[in-house]
């Protein structure tokens, strides 16, 4: 999992080392606690086998700093590379606590096997961190092997979690992240989770525990495909307010239960859960427990047979299958698939150009460096034509150069024409900042649509290493899986984003809160970097026309001039040029569009109302405004139409229209969620402040 090269690696070695060495790999230290004193980040410290406890000079807690990792031995689980002690830890949010080691974010702990054995110790501790913990043993700990607490996301994968007193895993607080592909063993609990817990967990193994699974307070876990099986006492326990993920009818979850005694699942709480696609006994089911059917045939098992060599177990292997089947991609004579090499430019255009078929819209200059008999020109063509690829600025394509995941992702948003990301979305990655500027809104797009398959981490995106052979096949069956054209696959790789919507600092009873707050909910706006919304700040034409073609998606209509103001690589372009196609944006008589100018009133109700081309309505119904008469002739249709089609919100006073006020971010929020509601795209939101076409009419 860990490849030495280029970075810094300090060795250490308690029977052989000296902490008065250099820690090089000739003449290494002693103890874990020289080395992490010593260590930096992205350096490795690279533990050999024998004991690292007290008697031989650790002092506990060791505590492993941020982006630092810690490697025994993955391929035995830690056998051999024992870290036995306790400290005493000031927890934030448990307080005083004894562990054996406490992970800061983004340090990674694998291969070793960890113990705490005084009554109430504790492992490994986690807290509001996002390390990763994978190819452990977490054994005999008095308590349990991991606490997780406050806002922590770790990625606890393929540990061995046994003979714990308490717990194997215990989540707590608002921490989330994955658990996936452990083994649970004998523990009095395997995995507890509390309070507003909210984690993956997923193709784990939990056997011959008392409790497989328990859940109190308000735990939101997410459980797939694990298996449950031999537990003493029962299952999978709900108390409190907890509420478990156990599927639905389009996403079955596929947890087994079996041979469990007691119960499979106990819901002691009030409140009814829904399992769909779980193996169960009914006879083992206790408390109100609803067994929902399942889509047949909606996804795909990730156990699957496969031909290739080394492909049987393989993370991807499911995606390959289906592809292999459908004759869009090969192997190699020998047998292998070669999941983890590199593709080339030249490979990933002919498996594009036998994948999808679209028409070919996107004319471009031929290659200069595709000759006519290269093996891949049809391809290459093919593929650029339909706009899934384009060359450099020399003209060249490179077909041999390796290609990268982040030109992949922009690949398919570009080629299947794909819209509607929310930059918020990328909070997800927690390497974001490598994603290059260009691509930000790719890549949005594609976490949204559920494109993005990341292994072994969702949260590492790794935008700029070359994409694997595996990769590109898991990119493409998902842009299938969003085009229609195949089921979905259940994957615990697939970036499922889950990005609370802000609370924002400066919104909290202010009368359009509810239409920002929907619109928000459905990624159409968003506020600013310190927290806040300025509702009461004017909204630019720029800005406008960015929100239309978000909410609308507006389709041509008529061709848009190129506004002489407006270059090619101004943020909105292409949003203004959609926006004026479709009908709801204009330019001036001198060629200009005036971005930054800011808009009016008048000028969002009447781009609503031509733009979504609502059927005109009497001018009769604006004699209720007390301001009638400052509405411009031109434009006492459009409001008339807005005003019975109930898009017009007007504070503190529905009977004033202001038409030329320049327009708040509020109103124009207000108005845009009133033309989701009149074109039946959203639900009526219950304001004081909609004009209503009667009340209007009754002065």
């Amino acid at each position: 999992m860990v490849s030495s090269t280029l970075i810094a690696t300090i060795y250490v070695n308690p029977m052989t080392g000296n902490d008065a060495n250099a820690g090089s790999r000739l003449v290494p230290y002693k103890t874990l606690t020289r080395a992490l004193k010593a260590a930096k980040t992205a350096m490795i410290i690279q533990l050999a086998p024998g004991n690292y406890s007290s008697a031989n000079g650790e002092i506990f807690p060791l505590i492993v700093p941020a982006g630092v990792m810690v490697v025994g031995n993955e391929a035995t689980k830690g056998q051999a590379i024992v870290i036995s002690g306790s400290g005493e830890y000031q927890s934030e949010s448990f307080g005083l606590q004894n562990i054996t080691l406490l992970l800061l974010d983004n340090a990674s702990l694998m291969g070793v096997t960890v113990t705490n054995s005084i009554t109430k110790g504790t492992g490994i501790w986690i807290e509001s961190t996002a390390p990763t913990l994978a190819n452990n043993s977490l054994i005999k700990c008095g308590r349990e092997g991991v606490f997780v607490s406050g806002t922590a996301k770790p990625a606890i994968l393929d540990n061995i979690f046994a003979e714990n007193g308490a717990s194997g895993l215990v989540m707590a607080r608002n921490s989330k992240g994955e658990v996936l592909r452990n083994v649970v063993q004998k523990n009095a609990i395997g995995i507890a989770i509390s309070d507003f817990a909210a984690p993956l967990i997923a193709n784990n193994k939990l056997s011959e525990n008392q409790t497989a699974i328990a859940l109190s307070r308000d735990a939101r876990p997410v459980l797939r495909q694990n298996v449950i099986e031999k537990s003493s006492q029962g299952g999978l326990l709900v108390n409190g307010n907890a509420i478990p993920d156990l599927g639905s009818t389009q996403d079955p979850a596929g947890n087994i239960f079996r041979d469990n005694s007691g119960f499979d699942v106990q819901n002691a709480t009030s409140a009814k859960l829904v399992s769909a696609g779980n193996l169960l006994n009914p006879v083992g089911i206790k408390g109100l427990v609803e067994l929902s059917a399942t889509v047949e045939d909606t996804a795909k098992p990730t156990s699957v047979n496969t031909s290739f060599a080394d492909m049987s177990g393989h993370w991807a292997v499911a995606f390959v299958e289906v592809l292999l089947n459908k004759g869009l991609i090969s192997g190699f004579g020998d047998g292998t698939f070669k999941p983890e090499a590199p593709i080339t430019r030249a490979q990933y255009a002919a498996v594009i150009a036998k994948t999808f078929e679209l028409p070919l819209k996107n004319k471009y200059s031929k290659f200069t460096d595709i000759k006519p008999d290269f093996w891949a020109a049809a391809a290459i063509d093919r593929a650029a034509s339909m706009g899934f690829i384009s060359g450099f600025p020399d003209n060249t394509f490179r077909p041999g150069q390796n290609l990268t995941k982040i030109q992949a992702i922009v690949s398919i948003v570009n080629g299947l024409q794909l819209s509607g990301g929310n930059p918020n979305v990328l909070t997800v990655y927690r390497d974001r900042a490598q994603i290059p500027s260009y691509a930000t809104e790719a890549v949005a797009i594609a976490t949204q649509k559920l494109l993005v398959v990341n292994y072994p981490q969702t949260e590492i995106l790794d935008p700029l290493r070359d994409i694997t052979r595996a990769e590109v096949v898991a990119l493409i069956y998902q842009a299938l899986v969003t085009s229609g054209k195949q089921k979905p696959i259940i994957s615990p790789y697939i970036v499922n984003p889950d990005v609370d919507i802000p609370s924002f600092t400066d919104l909290k009873g202010h009368w359009a809160e509810g239409f920002i707050r929907a619109l928000v909910s459905m990624n159409l706006t968003r506020g600013f970097a310190d927290g806040s919304y300025q509702p009461n700040q004017p909204m630019t034409r720029a800005q406008y026309a960015a929100l239309v073609t978000a909410a609308f998606n507006p389709t041509a209509k008529r061709s848009a001039p190129e506004f002489t103001d407006v270059p090619k690589n101004f943020w909105a372009y292409k949003a203004i040029q959609q926006a004026a196609q479709g009908g709801f944006v204009g330019g001036f008589n001198d060629r200009t569009f005036r971005p930054q100018q800011n808009v009016q009133r008048l000028q969002v109700i009447v781009s609503l109302v031509n733009g979504l081309s609502l059927p005109a309505a009497n001018a009769d119904v604006l004699s209720g405004f007390s301001d009638r008469n400052s509405i411009p002739d031109y434009a006492r249709t459009a409001v008339a139409t807005a005003t019975l089609q109930k898009i017009i919100v007007n504070y503190p006073d529905t009977k004033q229209i202001a038409p030329t006020k320049e327009a708040t971010r509020a109103e124009v929020a207000a108005f845009v969620y009133q033309a989701l509601v009149a074109i039946g795209r959203s639900p009526n939101i219950n304001s004081p402040y909609i004009v209503s076409p009667f009340a209007v009419g009754k002065e």
